[in-house]
């Protein structure tokens, strides 16, 4: 059977701030989406990363669908109308349109969308972030599909010996979808050259060279790009396949542990720790720290397995307290260097006003 994943993700209201949706935003969501189960997708599943909402559809319609996209665009609108009731903050943050025009992309939602044949068993993972951007993963990508050290499919299945190929994405490049095609290891160093600037070049979609098929699709969405000034931070969403010609999901999982530094915390103007974290948890710490939740699952004739928390296990705890030193540490430095993202990042805050107005009072002097 030919099925579609259809992610999307918006924070569209929070309670006391940065921290989590409200249960009434979610029910809102659920009670919108519920009459077309069935009919216009054939199953879906909620969950929450922050204060971010992330919906989860499985239909036959393929990707960029206009009937997919507006039931989630509707379900979005009906929750930040609860949100506005409620005074939740942030109420209708991501949702920088005020009307649908058949495609959610560009409104402000991040979305992930793949469709393929399904194998006899086809399990992905669901990755969710929240105070952090789409470049957030690079580095556990550019790991999992091209780094033996991490992916032992690589030296050990014959199904991935050929490599994959990388869509990367300039998201500085405004007046369209600027792509370029990269494959490993061939082009290994390229591929590195690029995604060591998470802020401007960002993983869009991963294929199998074995097979051709989809692998691996993330959002792009920078929404200081669509908004034309600083609303939030992007709040990524990534869907991978796993197993078969796909890294293993434990191969997929182990980057996470490196719990590197990624652009977001506090206002989106800071660099902190990604940390894994369980399903539907909240952020705290400085609006933070950058936190990525992952939810595996199978799906047969578009019918969704019950899930599995990928980071809810021992191990992680562990991971989780190395991520909170971290982000201790470097929150020590404040506003210095690299505590704080570049001048570039930071052009949609009040920051650029501050400096304009001491630009016009320097002196040059001979």
């Amino acid at each position: 059977m030919r099925v579609t994943l259809t992610a999307i993700k918006a924070d569209i209201g929070s309670i006391g701030g940065h921290i989590r949706p409200s249960v009434s935003l979610l029910k809102e969501v659920e009670r919108s989406l519920q009459p077309h189960l069935g009919s216009d997708f054939i199953d879906f599943r909620l969950s929450y990363t922050g204060d971010d909402i992330a919906i989860l559809m499985t239909h036959t319609h393929g990707t960029d669908n206009p009937l997919i996209h507006q039931i989630a665009w509707d379900a979005f609108k009906a929750a930040a109308d609860v949100a506005k009731k409620e005074g939740l903050y942030g109420a209708g943050q991501d949702l920088l349109k005020d009307a649908f025009s058949g495609n959610i992309r560009g409104l402000g939602p991040g979305i992930a969308e793949m469709e393929f044949e399904e194998r006899k068993s086809e399990p992905f993972l669901l990755f969710a972030a929240d105070k952090t951007d789409p470049g957030a993963f690079n580095l556990p990508l550019y790991l999992a599909f091209c780094d033996p050290m991490y992916c032992s499919g690589l030296l050990l299945s014959p199904n991935m010996f050929k490599g994959f190929k990388f869509e990367i994405m300039d998201v500085s490049y405004t007046e369209g979808d600027k792509v370029i095609a990269l494959v490993a290891p061939e082009e290994l160093y390229d591929i590195a050259a690029l995604l060591r600037d998470p802020e401007r070049y960002v993983i869009k979609a991963v294929y199998s060279r074995t097979t051709g098929e989809i692998a691996a699709v993330a959002s792009t969405t920078r929404l200081h790009n669509i908004a034309g000034k600083y609303v939030g931070k992007d709040d990524p969403i990534l869907l991978v396949r796993a197993q078969g010609s796909f890294p293993a999901t434990g191969e997929i999982l182990e980057p996470y542990a490196l719990v590197p530094y990624v652009g977001g915390f506090m206002r989106g103007s800071h660099q902190g720790p990604l940390m894994p974290v369980k399903r539907n948890s909240s952020v705290s710490f400085f609006d933070g720290p950058p936190i990525v939740s992952c939810t595996a699952y199978c799906v047969k004739e578009g019918k969704l397995s019950e899930e599995a928390d990928a980071f809810d296990h021992p191990f992680w705890d562990y991971v989780r307290e190395i991520a909170s030193k971290k982000a201790i540490e470097l929150r020590r430095q404040g506003f210095y260097g690299n505590a704080m993202l570049p001048y570039g990042e930071l052009e949609y805050g009040g920051i650029v006003e501050r400096l304009k107005a001491l630009e016009g009072k320097f002196e040059i002097r001979h």
